[in-house]
């Protein structure tokens, strides 16, 4: 159902408020660049400082503006289930093509809580739901057996693994159906992802580079493995610089250096990028042909 280069799209700011005329054109260049997917309020999105009221207005803008030309996965998680179902049936609500549910985190449930918890939202709203598991900022992973039970579940379709382990990735493609979707949630394990049997990514990368991320995972999908090898490998440099720092602080100053954005402005207990990290990243963009 998703696949290819999905990107978490980033929220721009102007002056503490969201930068809607910003993030209109982001989408638009998104689009014009193939990317395949569009994802509001991720973690890319900062939407643990988005209020409710933003974060459904993000969502809005981004499915308006979209216009049905890609899809769009919502982010709505939370560590609260009953916080998770209204997210969640806003997103329905709103016209989005599916959700994105990050596992629930500080609470550190077990695994039979976390099974309950998607559970729940999954029976509440009928909508196609990716399971989100990053334990690095969760503090719990989403074990192989758990994803296993949940991909029985109709409209769970797919999980975004950001565990960076290939063994956590290759377990739960090997036990869940062929149906169900496993997207890399990191851009450096991208095409060995695929290599695996994932079916792309949802990318950070793509803020800056969607014409180049969405090539590397046509490519692939079209068989032309050494090109899409070498795309690979092209890109690898700005995959990791782009996390030379907390994200989104790096995608944020890159895209403010290409003139897609008007600031740099993430929102507190984030701040900007380092002036010195700042330049080695702006080496990276123009090596890239970015700038």
């Amino acid at each position: 159902m998703f696949s290819g280069a999905i990107v978490a799209i980033v929220t721009p700011f102007k002056a503490g408020e969201i930068d809607e005329a910003g993030l209109r054109k982001l989408v638009d260049f998104q689009i014009a660049n193939g990317t395949n997917g569009i994802v509001p309020c991720g973690t890319t999105g900062e939407s643990p400082t988005l209020s409710h009221k933003e974060h459904e207005r993000v969502v809005d803008i981004v499915v308006e503006q979209t216009a049905g030309r890609v899809p769009v996965i919502a982010g709505s998680g939370s560590n609260s289930t009953e916080e998770a179902i209204s997210l969640t049936a806003h997103a329905k609500k709103a016209g989005a093509n599916g959700a994105l549910m990050v596992a629930p985190y500080y609470n550190r449930p077990s695994q039979e809580g976390i099974y309950r918890h998607f559970e729940r939202v999954a029976k509440s709203v009928d909508i196609p739901i990716i399971l989100y598991n990053i334990p690095g900022r969760t503090g719990v992973n989403i074990e192989p057996a758990t994803i296993e039970r949940l991909s029985r579940i109709d409209n769970i379709v797919g999980v975004k693994e950001a565990t960076g382990s290939m063994k956590q990735i290759t377990d739960v493609i090997s036990v869940c159906p062929e149906n169900f979707t496993v997207l890399s949630g990191d851009d450096y394990l991208t095409f060995p992802l695929m290599c695996a049997g994932g079916k792309g990514v949802i990318s950070v990368v793509s803020n800056v580079a969607p014409r180049p991320m969405a090539d590397l995972c046509k490519l692939f999908f079209e068989g032309r493995f050494e090109e899409a090898r070498k795309h690979y490998y092209k890109l690898l440099p700005l995959c990791h610089i782009l996390f030379i720092e907390t994200n989104p602080t790096p995608i944020k100053a890159a895209l403010a250096m290409m003139n897609m954005i008007g600031s740099e402005e993430v929102r507190l207990p984030l701040v900007p990028v380092s002036e010195s990290n700042k330049e080695r990243l702006r080496k990276e963009l123009k090596a890239q042909g970015l700038l």
